[in-house]
């Protein structure tokens, strides 16, 4: 059961997601239990990942903001283990590196940097950057028969991959799509042995589906048509932006921590 800090946090921290999504990424908790997070990955363009769905789910402790969850990816990505937890540096693998004032954009922005090195860690698995591919074609074909990623994203089900609210507009130039509206059975209901969460705001139902991407090509006709020199530009401004995001949430978590420090030491005095 979560603590009253852990529901109001991650309540927060859900229409946060709806109103600002990280690039790629997309997550909602289970409508049963906040502790439990569904996500989705998309992989960026210029990457073996382009054009792939990823879904995986984060596993919050009752104690958190203050422990790490658990993070396992169930799709077969030819990158992690499906269904086994991921050893990095935000998950709980290492509750010593932790810091209280990451976000679940925060953890997931780190897992896709994550996702894209060829770091080897307790959970991954090797395989070329031609497998990668191959998998990244399978994927949504791979999700729409899971029984998870139905229950978790019936919107997401459709015979065509959809895009992401955020598909890394900003840096390409293009107008970004709406975030997809919630199921009547939405995670943002409010479980029976919890307090009533802040509302999330109502979202316009997101855009119609694309076409689905072939293998190891860009994940929309956005990214198609922009030549090699543009894509590879965008990919690096979108790089830029994430290390900038996790240096400002680390910057300010020493911040926050030094100053505690400094209190305890006052009030001892």
């Amino acid at each position: 059961m979560a603590s009253k800090a852990a529901y109001k946090r991650l309540s927060k921290e859900y229409i946060a997601m709806q109103r600002e999504p990280p690039p790629f990424v997309w997550a909602a908790p289970d409508e049963k239990n906040i502790l439990h997070w569904n996500y989705i990955i998309r992989g960026p363009p210029d990457s073996p990942f382009a054009g792939g769905e990823y879904h995986g789910v984060l596993l919050f402790p009752p104690e958190y903001p203050f422990k790490p969850p658990g993070i396992k990816m169930l799709t077969p990505s030819g990158r992690f283990q499906p269904d086994k937890k991921i050893c990095f540096s935000m998950s709980d693998f290492h509750p010593g590196s932790w810091n209280p004032a990451w976000s679940v954009a925060t953890i997931l922005t780190g897992l896709l940097s994550f996702m894209l090195s060829d770091e080897m860690t307790t959970g991954s698995v090797t395989t070329t950057d031609a497998e990668k591919r191959v998998y990244a074609a399978r994927s949504h074909s791979w999700n729409i028969q899971q029984k998870r990623f139905k229950e978790a994203f019936p919107e997401y089900c459709t015979p065509a991959m959809r895009d992401v609210p955020n598909m890394a507009q900003k840096e390409r130039g293009t107008s970004p799509a709406p975030a997809p509206s919630a199921p009547a059975s939405s995670a943002a209901s409010t479980p029976a042995t919890n307090p009533t969460p802040a509302a999330a705001p109502v979202v316009a139902p997101g855009p119609s589906p694309a076409k689905p991407a072939a293998a190891g090509a860009p994940a929309d006709k956005a990214v198609a048509r922009t030549t090699p020199g543009a894509a590879a530009d965008a990919a690096q401004s979108w790089t830029a932006s994430v290390r900038q995001m996790i240096w400002e949430k680390w910057r300010w978590g020493v911040v926050l921590a030094l100053a505690l420090v400094v209190s305890r030491m006052s009030s001892s005095n």
